[in-house]
């Protein structure tokens, strides 16, 4: 999964160009600002690309096509090339494409946690798009630390064309560092002069407060996430906002960790504020308190109605089912990719992204929530 990043969109008479494009390579002589012709074939070395586009009678970006992403010219000529190919017995290395341009047909990922089920999609989403356009995604992560992160992405950086960052931990400077060097991308997260995907925290949270409103809870509290979860931050500043003006009562409770273990942590606080429901800053957050809720004998929801984000893989399939405001994190990740693709220059001209603004919220009412306990 790499990317041709020579190759132009093939002229309607696709053969007399290659030819042309190939002369341009074969002439020995090079004029001034033509480009120099490609070393000659030791004998008994194997062959190069070169020589597969000197038999075909095509340029060597045609070649690369060809064999790289087929479907992207003529059958006539994918024909042509791959008949070359095998007369020579060429096997083809799409991670040196890179080579004679300098670019990087790899790009790189970091996310915050890979046991939270919350990138499995927005990895997805990115890898797809990534590779329908020829590239290769490394993933790394960062265990919720900026330290490790700063270190994983001074790792990557020579080695790939861009990195998309979910959820980073790194200060607004570490970001602006990186982006100095490469095409960076930020998943929820905003930085002044780099590109970002964030999801519009408003819609979702605004129709939890409301449904927990009409069930007549009016003490409720947010188990906040990491402290620099920019995200996170969103969520607590809209909850503090949207939840007076309902007539409610909120809390802030942070917790050890934005796990299962975290939310289990945070029962005995949840429990000591008086609180008849909460909103968990994710899905895995709100999963250990129901399960610390169960094993202490707190009913859910007869007696704490819990509210997760993001809608997780086995968010509907916990007992009771989580309710949980969801982001659309596949879209997020496509998305992400999209503008990192655009910075780096699409093949056809066009650009893969298109600014849609931020990715809405919706509420997934499930049994986790019900009547405030009286």
């Amino acid at each position: 999964m790499t990317r041709d990043l020579d190759a132009a969109a093939a002229p309607p008479d696709e053969s007399t160009a290659e030819s042309a494009a190939e002369s341009t390579h074969e002439t020995p002589d090079a004029t001034p600002g033509e480009a120099p012709a490609p070393p000659r074939r030791r004998a008994g070395s194997a062959p190069t690309i070169y020589d597969v586009a000197k038999l075909a009678g095509v340029a060597p970006s045609t070649v690369s096509r060809a064999l790289g992403k087929p479907g992207r010219i003529t059958p006539r000529t994918q024909m042509k090339v791959q008949a070359a190919a095998d007369e020579l017995q060429y096997r083809f290395n799409p991670m040196a494409r890179a080579l004679p341009t300098g670019r990087s047909s790899t790009l790189g990922m970091l996310v915050a946690d890979f046991t939270n089920p919350v990138f499995f999609e927005m990895v997805r989403g990115a890898e797809h798009l990534a590779a329908d356009h020829g590239y290769t995604l490394i993933l790394s992560e960062s265990e919720e630390s900026g330290p490790r992160e700063a270190e994983q992405a001074a790792r990557l950086l020579p080695s790939v064309g861009g990195l998309v960052l979910a959820t980073t931990r790194l200060t607004d400077d570490e970001i602006l560092s990186l982006a100095a060097a490469k095409p960076v991308v930020l998943i929820n997260r905003a930085v002044p002069g780099v590109d970002s995907v964030v999801s519009d925290v408003a819609p979702g949270i605004d129709a939890a407060l409301e449904l927990l409103h009409d069930l007549g809870h009016r003490s409720i509290a947010y188990l906040a996430g990491p402290e620099l979860a920019w995200i996170g931050r969103r969520r607590w500043d809209h909850l503090l906002a949207a939840a007076p003006a309902l007539g409610m009562r909120i809390v802030e409770i942070p917790t050890s960790s934005p796990t299962i273990e975290g939310g289990a942590d945070a029962l005995t606080r949840v429990r000591a504020s008086g609180v008849t429901a909460v909103v968990a800053y994710n899905d895995l957050v709100a999963i250990g308190l129901m399960q610390a809720a169960k094993e202490a004998g707190v009913g859910v929801p007869d007696e704490l109605s819990i509210v997760g984000f993001d809608d997780i893989f086995g968010a509907s399939l916990t007992s009771p089912s989580l309710t949980t405001v969801k982001t659309e994190l596949r879209s997020i990740g496509a998305r992400a990719m999209g503008k990192l693709l655009d910075a780096l220059g699409p093949d056809d001209g066009r650009p893969m992204s298109v600014d849609e603004g931020p990715v809405p919220t919706v509420l997934v009412r499930r049994e986790s929530t019900g009547p405030a306990a009286r």
